[in-house]
């Protein structure tokens, strides 16, 4: 049988079923046997059936889909932020479908209207643009929104974020604690609220010890390419630091490699501290310090939040917050004398 010419009514048939009982399984609610659900879903891939969502939605009814927006997929923190989300969503019987805006907000409006249009039951919104006024916009959306490592602009929207501030001043004063006085910062990008607010925790701490140089600042853009960029550039100075925090473990990658290409050692010869503890910051050589993220704890309570939305609680101004936490390996050490 065509794809296209499968319907509920044949799933059920083959099955032998009714199709009140295919839906049940299709939407994963009700009570239905295990022996049923997966006779249900062994006739429906037998015959090659597909829900069609947009039919659903025209119909008022769900589609099971959170959309998640994130500017990018290149970071690895992305990529671990979608995974997860993706996991807490199935734990609810629920799919994730992740759409990327290049850090354009142009795209990251018509990524969110597409999807407000009927394509997903609630949206998922990683690091948003901070405009006022397109917050206000998504207010005022259909369905459930919630933003996550939201640092900008005021909104009624729920938001869950891992506290940035605090996390990186950690790091700065971790560097203090061993002797590093000169201490580089690569940001990351402009745009980004987080690295808004680690750049100012760095900021803010070296300056109440009156150890702040503008000049051992480098632009970033949470890549590894331009981390090692900006790692040639500090390592350039005329005063080079003695240890470099990076606004991202990707971009502490690239300083990493800036670092080795110039024939020093780590942390014999200069310290680096990353930020988001990804997978690959503990199996690197030297293992990598850094800022660790919640991201399981962030993503599952996000999904929750949405859940309960479409259930009809309210979430007005909920604000989450998970703390981060420093967490220190072999790339840091003493200043050398």
């Amino acid at each position: 049988m065509e794809q296209a010419s499968v319907t509920i009514a044949d799933v059920a048939r083959l099955a032998g079923v009714s199709k009140v009982t295919v839906s049940k399984t299709l939407n994963n609610s009700g009570r239905i046997s295990q022996e049923t659900r997966e006779r249900v879903l062994k006739a429906a891939k037998d015959l090659g059936y597909t829900v069609n969502y947009a039919a659903r939605s025209l119909r008022g009814g769900r589609t099971n889909l959170l959309g998640m927006v994130v500017p990018e997929l290149i970071s690895p923190y992305f990529t671990d932020v979608a995974r997860a989300a993706a996991e807490a969503a199935s734990r609810v019987g629920l799919d994730v479908g992740v759409f990327t805006t290049s850090r354009d907000q142009k795209r990251e409006q018509e990524r969110i209207g597409m999807l407000q249009s009927g394509l997903a039951d609630g949206l998922l919104i990683v690091v948003p643009s901070d405009s006022a006024s397109f917050l206000v916009s998504l207010e005022k959306s259909k369905i459930p929104v919630v933003l996550i490592n939201h640092f900008g602009a005021k909104t009624h929207l729920p938001t869950v974020c891992a506290d940035n501030y605090h996390g990186a001043r950690a790091a700065v004063e971790h560097l203090l604690s061993l002797g590093h006085e000169r201490i580089g910062f690569v940001t990351g990008a402009k745009e980004s609220t987080q690295a808004q607010e680690r750049l100012r925790a760095f900021k803010d701490t070296l300056g109440a010890r009156g150890l702040l140089d503008p000049t051992l600042i480098a632009e970033g853009n949470f890549t590894q390419r331009r981390g090692f960029e900006a790692g040639q550039d500090l390592l350039n100075h005329a005063l080079p630091p003695t240890a470099i925090f990076a606004a991202s473990d990707a971009t502490a990658f690239g300083v990493i490699d800036a670092i080795k290409d110039r024939g020093l050692r780590i942390p014999d010869d200069i310290s680096v501290v990353g930020f988001d503890d990804v997978l690959a910051a503990s199996q690197i050589h030297p293992t990598l310090t850094t800022v660790s993220h919640p991201i399981e704890d962030m993503n599952s309570t996000a999904v929750r939040l949405i859940c309960e939305m479409l259930d009809g609680e309210s979430h007005k101004d909920t604000l989450i917050e998970f703390p981060s936490s420093l967490v220190v390996r072999e790339s840091t050490g003493p200043r050398k004398a």
